[in-house]
């Protein structure tokens, strides 16, 4: 009975630990990430490329971005102790000792290297060894305790997977690519000052100048709005290009045009101005993996 016993306890710390693990590389992040990432390498190859660049740039990307997650977590483990929404992670709560994640972070990072490097090529492992260094650095150390404009300079790391899926296909990048990086780079600001509207009061607490913080609600929801239209415009620039067609067109209108309804509402309408941030910041998550949906739909059905 005791040996029993024993055995479903260690049962319970193991997956009570793999789970704090897990949960220390933001695996929703990561799965939006990889979306994008799949999306860059299905819409490179105009249909599915050979399953061995898909299995290893997938596992290469949830590695680098993973990593990258869980060493921003390291770095703002004492920032997020203090504050209420991120006081439960893994490591403010005590769960995970600083050390033991740090060396999980980096050989995560590493993996994503010898990963991409080896078994795709090394145009895909340069770019997403830059991702790391962009996020982690860049964004985390630098710019985010700097200005309010953090979160606008970093928002090349999230735009960089589909890059990398990109790479990983071809073996080199193109204005369509590049396309791709810009759609997702004017997509972080909005995604994330809808966010910060619900939680500014941690970032006032901990100093640290996210927008709606530093600048005020005003200025946040006047943001918002203008990298909406922004972004809406960068979005129909792949047809332009012809690199994309009528299937993304229409796809792409009906997503932007509920996307910048959402941040006007959000910005002529202060006293609903929380619901309407929630509600415009969950809404960006299913966007942008719908929007990359319909790029593939378009040159799968559409192949030459």
């Amino acid at each position: 009975m005791a040996h029993l016993s024993s055995t479903v306890s260690f049962r319970t710390s193991l997956r009570e630990t793999v789970t704090n693990y897990v949960m220390l590389t933001k695996p929703v992040i990561v799965a939006l990430l990889l979306t994008t990432t799949l999306g860059g390498m299905l819409i490179a190859a105009r249909g599915l490329p050979p399953l061995s660049i898909l299995i290893f740039t997938l596992i290469g990307g949830a590695c680098a971005a993973g990593g990258a997650n869980a060493l921003n977590s390291y770095i703002d483990r004492n920032t997020d102790k203090a504050m209420g929404r991120t006081s439960r992670r893994p490591l403010p709560s005590g769960k995970i000792s600083p050390r033991s994640a740090l060396i999980f972070a980096l050989a995560l990072c590493i993996a994503s290297i010898f990963i991409l490097g080896l078994g795709v090529n090394w145009l895909s492992a340069t770019l997403s060894t830059a991702g790391i260094v962009y996020y982690a650095y860049v964004y985390t150390v630098l710019l985010k305790r700097m200005t309010p404009q953090n979160i606008v300079l970093g928002g090349g790391a999230g735009a960089i997977p589909p890059l990398v899926g990109w790479a990983a296909v071809t073996n080199e990048l193109n204005l369509l690519a590049l396309y791709l990086f810009a759609i997702i780079f004017l997509w972080t600001p909005p995604h994330t000052w809808a966010l910060m509207l619900l939680v500014e009061k941690d970032y006032r607490k901990v100093s640290i100048p996210m927008l709606p913080a530093a600048w005020g609600e005003l200025e946040a929801r006047r943001h918002i709005f203008l990298y909406s239209i922004l972004l809406l415009i960068v979005t129909l620039m792949p047809v332009l290009y012809r690199g994309l067609s009528w299937i993304y067109l229409i796809g792409a209108l009906i997503l932007g045009v509920y996307f910048l309804t959402l941040a006007a509402r959000l910005w002529f309408t202060p006293n609903q101005a929380k619901p309407i941030a929630k509600k415009l910041y969950h809404y960006s998550n299913g966007y942008l993996a719908l929007l990359f949906v319909f790029m593939v739909i378009d040159v799968v059905i559409l192949r030459p």
